[in-house]
């Protein structure tokens, strides 16, 4: 799944073109690397989101199309 969308799926960012612009400018690494919206996330990689003043650092535990807001922490834990 590209990862614009699974943060949109995980609720860590709200909309889809919110995602893609912050991987744009750079503020979203994957295992320590900056990386594009088109990148494929899989399970085990780790994300950092730099959202203003806040850093959150999170392991992605799975990968779904399609998750309950209820369910979409259980996507990602936070490191």
């Amino acid at each position: 799944m590209r990862l614009d969308k699974y943060l949109k799926v995980s609720r860590l960012i709200k909309r889809r073109t919110v995602a893609n612009e912050a991987c744009d400018a750079g503020r979203v690494l994957v295992n320590g690397k900056a990386a594009r919206a088109s990148y494929d996330v899989k399970t085990g990689d780790v994300l950092e989101l730099q959202l203003g003043q806040r850093t959150v650092k999170v392991r992605v535990l799975a990968v779904q199309d399609n998750v309950g807001k209820a369910d979409a922490s259980a996507l990602y834990e936070e490191v």
